[in-house]
């Protein structure tokens, strides 16, 4: 590590106004549970562990990625290092034995009911950061936060966050308890919150996690080729977008190469040049993705490179397909 690297390594950000100091990147889990193909257990614990090695203190997963499969595979992860971690944790979404998502639930007592097996799973007392996946359209935002501060009361959560809700819902939420941040997609092709969504986490002191910071793997050029890769049906992956959507890439690999970086690099680079106070979290499946990604921390773009960068990246599609969009609350104006 670069002595550069290292003095970014010992920064830290703050989670909201009432949240945990955490390092400036986290490391997000699903992609360890199959969602983008294959998967080794094995490898997959050792980049956690270096991760924490590294300084990364913050793991995040969801109680539904794998069916449960993510959960013990952080907690076998770690195992002896709770002390050195912050776990963030999503909950809500419904999944079927073959693998389909049939909505959310997040009732009160459905809210309980999830975190007992999420604990189980993860081999902890309490949990850090615990949010609802989705807006359940059928359940008022309040009675849910109200659950989660039931269980803060009670020592099971320490902080809670929200996933991919709007300004009504997090005004709304960050009345009932304190929110410390927002999960939300956020990248070079994904720019949507810098419109509404961030000025009000700014307003109330809520800080974000970030997610999708390389859009998938579509912008340090992977492409869907396993069964079970369900990028393959996404707007961005998929048809005349995807070919548009190439050109970009290409430019953008051609702006790394000139600096000696790499794609990934760039991507995550020029997140932490747009949102210093926020939290990307990088979905690094082996110990080599992991150093690529850290590597970044010791390369900032300039203002020079930002404004270059973003000429030439031009991403077409929506991130989801349409019947999801028409979902997410952090999407409707």
């Amino acid at each position: 590590m670069s002595t550069h690297e290292t003095k970014q390594a010992k920064r830290t950000v703050k989670l909201g106004s009432t949240g945990p100091e955490v390092f400036p990147l986290g490391l997000g889990c699903m992609g360890m549970s199959g969602m983008y193909g294959k998967t080794d257990d094995a490898e997959s614990i050792r980049t956690i562990q270096a991760a924490i090695e590294r300084g990364v203190t913050l793991i995040d997963t969801g109680d539904f990625y794998g069916m449960g499969h993510n959960e013990m595979l952080v907690g076998r992860a770690i195992e002896g290092r709770r002390d050195k971690v912050q776990l963030s944790v999503k909950f809500g979404a419904l999944r079927g034995p073959d693998g389909s998502f049939n909505g959310n639930d997040t009732r009160p007592i459905a809210v309980k009911n999830f975190i007992a097996y999420s604990l189980k799973r993860l081999g902890v007392e309490a949990i850090d950061i615990y949010r609802p996946a989705r807006l359940d359209p059928s359940v008022p935002i309040e009675d849910t936060i109200g659950a989660i501060a039931d269980l803060v009361k009670a020592g099971y959560v320490r902080h809670i966050g929200l996933s991919e809700v709007g300004v009504e819902t997090i005004r709304r939420a960050h009345k009932v308890h304190p929110i410390v941040d927002l999960q939300i997609e956020y990248s070079i092709a994904s720019r949507g919150p810098e419109a509404g969504i961030f000025p009000v986490l700014a307003e109330l002191g809520i800080s974000a996690t970030l997610y999708g910071v390389f859009s998938r793997g579509l912008l340090t050029g992977s492409k869907p080729t396993e069964a079970g890769d369900w990028r393959a049906h996404q707007p961005r992956f998929a048809g005349e977008n995807g070919a548009k959507n190439e050109d970009s890439v290409n430019a953008l690999q051609r702006f790394a190469h000139e600096r000696g970086m790499t794609p990934g690099q760039v991507a995550l680079a020029w997140v932490l040049a747009r949102q210093p106070a926020l939290v990307p979290v990088v979905g690094a499946k082996t110990r080599a993705q992991l150093d690529d990604v850290l590597g970044a921390l010791a390369r900032p773009l300039s203002k020079d490179d930002l404004v270059a960068l973003e000429s030439v990246v031009k991403i077409s599609g929506d991130r989801y397909d349409p019947a999801q969009m028409k979902h997410l609350d952090s999407e409707r104006r």
